[in-house]
């Protein structure tokens, strides 16, 4: 079993905070594991098995207590008098009314509450507003290269390593079947079922299944370009099958709110401000790309790109597409302590590639930190101030 220190240190972190925890995340990325792992830690500490309440709501074991009243009863009746409990309530949404139970367990301070939820749609606007202040949010993520590594055995032999973290995907489970790509390609191909049947068109009561997947195989396959919702209109209908913009955006909110797919928007480095046009996406999992579309429709600059955007929402920044005059910074990367800039390529070996990726940067008068990825294999360096790393190594935080 992966033990995910960087989400299980968060969940130590608050533990006993007055506040509700909510993990969220796409289905299969290690919520539920996240939540036994911590539940383990907390024996370790010394707390009481009699003073946990764990429940999975896609157990039928547990289906009577979807009703949120049923919920709230048997919670009550099985508190530890007279001392903390730690309720832990994994795969929430399939709760009717749950932030009902939420709102009224918080009122109890002997109870220290952690939820988990496969969609966006259980921190909408209504349902936040009824637990407004009172929780804290742990967007998770599946496996990143560095835990991956772990896992294989270290970070020997990352070229190859890395590889084959793409191609057999970085949902948790996919590790136990990675001498079956067959099986791997079934497994994703169970995942994308369940969110596109289970948390898309039944949620959304979307109709066509087709169309929607038409709409995430055009975003598959455009990662890292930047697209409006008209265009994606205007190929569709060029290919026969016409649908308006109102609809795309329907089905990328969908999507989003999925974990399927990242909405990375553009900002305005000079002018400090947030632009309205023509966003970039990311896929979760490049596996599930290769799932949809192939091996063939490989695109290894975009893919490495994909691989570092996440890698930047893991470390907690706010990633936006920079723009600065008329170049583009590939990720402005934002926290309490500012900005840090990266530029991804495969290569900059060739005198113009580099100079290409070297531009924009060189335009921004600041002095926060401003990087070049790639997968060169050589010696990290400087050029005005601007460091060149391999883009493996940083992953693996061997180069910062």
């Amino acid at each position: 079993m992966i033990i995910r220190e960087e989400y299980l240190n968060k969940l130590k972190a608050l533990k006993d905070k007055h506040i509700i925890k909510i993990v969220t995340g796409i289905r299969r990325c290690g919520k539920s594991t996240l939540l036994l792992q911590f539940q383990d830690w907390l024996l370790e500490q010394g707390i009481d098995q009699s003073q946990i309440i764990f429940i999975n709501f896609e157990d039928l074991e547990y289906e009577d207590l979807n009703n949120y009243r049923s919920l709230h009863k048997y919670i009550k009746e099985n508190l530890k008098k007279n001392s903390k409990t730690y309720i832990f309530l994994d795969e929430i949404q399939n709760v009717d009314k749950f932030p009902k139970v939420l709102d009224s367990l918080q009122l109890n301070p002997d109870i220290d509450l952690y939820v988990t939820g496969s969609n966006a749609y259980m921190l909408s606007s209504e349902i936040a507003t009824l637990i407004s202040g009172r929780y804290i949010q742990i967007e998770m993520l599946p496996l990143s290269f560095k835990e991956y590594c772990l896992a294989k055995g270290g970070y020997e032999d990352r070229a190859r390593k890395y590889t084959d973290y793409l191609l057999s995907s970085s949902f948790p489970y996919a590790l136990a079947l990675d001498s079956e790509p067959n099986i791997i390609r079934d497994y994703l191909e169970s995942i994308y079922n369940t969110i596109v049947i289970k948390d898309i068109m039944n949620r959304k009561q979307v109709t066509d299944s087709m169309m929607l997947q038409s709409v995430l195989k055009f975003i598959f396959d455009n990662i890292g370009n930047p697209f409006s919702t008209k265009k994606i209109a205007d190929t569709m209908t060029s290919d026969g099958r016409k649908i308006d913009s109102k609809t795309i955006e329907k089905y990328l909110a969908a999507l989003k709110e999925s974990y399927v797919i990242y909405q990375a928007k553009r900002f305005d480095i000079k002018g400090k401000q947030y632009l309205k046009t023509l966003d970039k996406y990311y896929v979760v999992d490049i596996g599930l790309r290769y799932m949809l579309l192939g091996k063939q429709a490989m695109d290894a600059g975009h893919i490495l790109e994909n691989i570092i955007y996440l890698e930047l929402l893991r470390r907690s920044y706010d990633v936006y597409v920079g723009k600065v005059d008329s170049f583009e910074v590939d990720f402005v990367a934002q926290n309490q302590d500012g900005n840090h800039y990266y530029q991804v390529a495969l290569t900059v070996r060739e005198e113009a590639t580099l100079n290409r990726e070297l531009r924009p940067l060189r335009m921004l008068q600041d002095d926060y930190p401003k990087i070049v990825l790639t997968l060169d294999d050589d010696p990290p360096r400087d050029i005005d101030g601007i460091k060149i790393l391999n883009a493996r190594d940083w992953l693996l935080d061997l180069e910062q």
